[in-house]
């Protein structure tokens, strides 16, 4: 008897604390120093275009993906064996090369991204901004990524297979791919590698815009406008 009544008065605390911390959500506007609605979901589009402006661009510039280590687009799976064969039989510049056109390719389709971006931004409601103000350190992030993903793969996916021919791709692996196939006892291969690299410049560029949420949530020196110190002091 005594374990049921200790039960249901931790289920009581529970359900009180979880309605208490709705209650917060509900309420922020009226809470957090004055900010009304607006100045907060400001605050957030602020954040975010800085993380556009700042980290998406980066990676449009050439070695923008080959050269950072946090984006750098490997091989896939089935390929990684195809290097490794050519570093063995004394073909390693090739190797490097087919690697780095894969990476050109995702810092041109990059270029696509931002207009979608600066849309799905400008669409943030205020229950959103609560949401992302008071979620984890990627919330901003992963709001982005749930409303541009369909739409910038269908961007980045013409983009790259056109880049592949302009910065001489598919020419490259063409020829790897070729000679692969010639030595001895491999199982041959032919990857989709347009889909591959639209998946990984997509993961690039959101993994980039979290690094400058990161910053911002966790850096007061990141902050670097009155709104976005006003705003994000509410979540310190």
């Amino acid at each position: 008897m005594n374990l049921k009544r200790i039960t249901l008065f931790i289920c009581c605390i529970t359900l009180f604390s979880c309605a208490e911390l709705q209650n917060v959500v509900n309420n922020l506007p009226t809470q957090t120093g004055g900010l009304d609605p607006t100045t907060i979901g400001n605050g957030l589009r602020q954040a975010l275009d800085f993380g556009i402006d700042k980290q998406v661009t980066r990676l449009t510039q050439k070695d923008g993906f080959y050269k950072n280590k946090l984006v750098k687009i490997l091989l896939p799976q089935e390929l990684q064996k195809v290097d490794k064969t050519l570093r063995d039989i004394g073909l390693g510049s090739l190797a490097d090369e087919g690697l780095k056109v894969l990476n050109r390719a995702a810092e041109d389709a990059v270029k696509e991204a931002t207009p979608i971006f600066v849309s799905a931004v400008k669409e943030i409601t205020f229950n959103d901004a609560k949401n992302i103000l008071l979620g984890p350190d990627t919330a901003a992030t992963s709001y982005l990524e749930g409303r541009t993903n369909t739409q910038l793969y269908s961007k980045f996916s013409p983009v790259i297979k056109n880049s592949f021919t302009k910065v001489g791709a598919d020419q490259i692996w063409t020829n790897i791919i070729t000679k692969y196939n010639t030595v001895p006892f491999v199982n041959k291969v032919n990857p989709d590698l347009t889909d591959y690299v639209t998946n990984e410049a997509l993961k690039g560029v959101y993994t980039m815009i979290s690094v400058e949420e990161k910053n911002i949530r966790n850096k007061v020196s990141s902050r670097t406008t009155t709104l976005l110190k006003q705003v994000f002091a509410l979540q310190d």
